[in-house]
């Protein structure tokens, strides 16, 4: 029987979606940052990775060295390549790649990858944007941190410009480079990108989950069963907006003195905080079960960050049953109904959260039932979908590539080609 196929076009990216047989890949990954780091892209990244090894494919990981006696990951269709890398400033658990072209040409030349992903755009990602092009290797890319945001955060606003410059000579050196919102999408194309593609987010429903509520875990900070617990998950760093955190926790203080603010995660600014909050609770970075039970011990989650590309911890907060309060863009404006599973403010109204985290914290029914409702709009972002998506843009990156070559093979010396690079 042959196999049902149909096409599918987003903002000029052609997908063929087929249901069987699939083409196994020889996927050559790229990031600086993966497992066990805790942040959006690191988990991300190991969700597609995995994914796309149960479908099947032979993938490739190039990541930075996380530790000097790390012995690379080898197993049948998965194989690691550590690169050296560098500590990033006050994110010591961090690491950066170095410049690594040579090494990476040497790599593909003997083992050729049918594509190259590139996720981070830092100096490890750039030299693989150079090999796979040195090579003539199909290639594509994430866009997944606004690093041009974060500058006006660091005093050094001035560099917007030259940052957007780099990162759109970057991806537009590609064939695809994936998003996970529309409104990302046309932010990046208004911007001068190109072949800019959406590749939404999934959410485990199982490991986040309101049943990991832990009545222990709370007593630990403090409260009681019935006492409001308001939580914030995240880097602790200027970029996250944790002002209006501050601001938000403080007027739902003085209609419920019992309540309680959770601080979960790391960053340069976790002392400055602390010394601002002396009765909020940082747990600092959470993993696995014991981040599950975080999440799912709260009762009200405040995400005031204006710098996302997405929000990972979004969908992970409304799976562990929670109602989120967030500005209208990235992942909570693709998943958050309004009113229903979470509330939703225009984006920079920081009074505007203000007034609607202090409504929900004071409405224990209304919050009680958006929890119930967040979690039924988690259960509809499972991760097969989107690793389908995925899969099917290499696909198409794949073919774009063949056809390229087949193109500059025919063409008669001295013709000029169908498509120019841009820069």
């Amino acid at each position: 029987m042959k196999p049902t196929a149909y096409r599918t076009e987003t903002h000029g990216i052609v997908v063929d979606s087929i249901a069987a047989p699939r083409r196994s890949l020889r996927l050559a990954c790229v990031t600086e940052t993966y497992p066990p780091e805790v942040n959006g892209v690191a988990s991300t990244m190991a969700r597609f990775v995995e994914g796309l090894h149960r479908r099947n494919h032979d993938v490739q990981l190039i990541r930075p060295r996380q530790a000097a006696t790390q012995a690379a990951e080898q197993q049948p269709g998965f194989h690691e390549v550590l690169m050296r890398g560098l500590p990033i400033p006050k994110y010591p658990n961090l690491r950066m790649g170095v410049p690594s072209k040579r090494a990476l040409v040497k790599l593909w030349s003997t083992h050729r990858p049918d594509v190259v992903h590139i996720a981070t755009e830092g100096p490890l990602g750039w030299s693989a944007l150079q090999a796979a092009l040195h090579l003539k290797l199909p290639v594509c890319s994430d866009f997944r941190t606004n690093f041009h945001a974060y500058s006006k955060h660091y005093g050094v606003g001035w560099l917007h410009r030259p940052i957007m410059a780099y990162l759109r000579k970057f991806h537009n050196r590609t064939q695809a480079t994936m998003v996970p919102t529309e409104a990302l999408r046309r932010d990046l194309e208004t911007a001068g990108f190109r072949h800019v593609t959406v590749v939404k987010r999934g959410v485990d429903t199982e490991r986040f989950h309101p049943g990991f509520r832990d009545e222990a875990l709370r007593h630990g900070w403090g409260v009681a069963p019935d006492d409001l617990v308001v939580g914030y998950v995240g880097r602790l760093a200027a970029e996250k907006n944790l002002a209006t955190l501050s601001e938000a926790f403080d007027s739902i203080r003085r209609f419920d003195a019992r309540a309680k603010l959770v601080v979960i995660g790391e960053g340069p600014l976790r002392a400055e905080l602390q010394a601002r909050w002396p009765d909020a609770v940082f747990t600092g970075q959470q993993v696995g079960n014991a981040l599950s039970a975080h999440y799912a011990s709260l009762d009200l989650f405040l995400f005031p960050s204006l710098t996302e590309t997405f929000g990972n911890v979004t969908p992970e907060a409304m799976a562990s049953g929670l109602p989120v309060v967030a500005f209208d863009y990235a992942a909570a404006s693709q998943i958050i109904q309004h009113g229903r599973s979470g509330v939703l403010v225009a984006m920079g109204d920081s009074n505007a959260f203000v007034r609607e985290a202090v409504r929900i914290a004071t409405d224990r029914a209304h919050r009680v039932a958006m929890g119930t409702s967040a979690r039924e709009a988690a259960l509809r972002l499972g991760w097969d979908d989107v690793i389908a998506r995925f899969e099917n843009v290499l696909l198409h990156v794949i073919q774009s590539g063949e056809a390229i070559a087949e193109d500059h093979a025919m063409r008669p010396a001295g013709s000029r080609p169908l498509a120019t690079p841009a820069d």
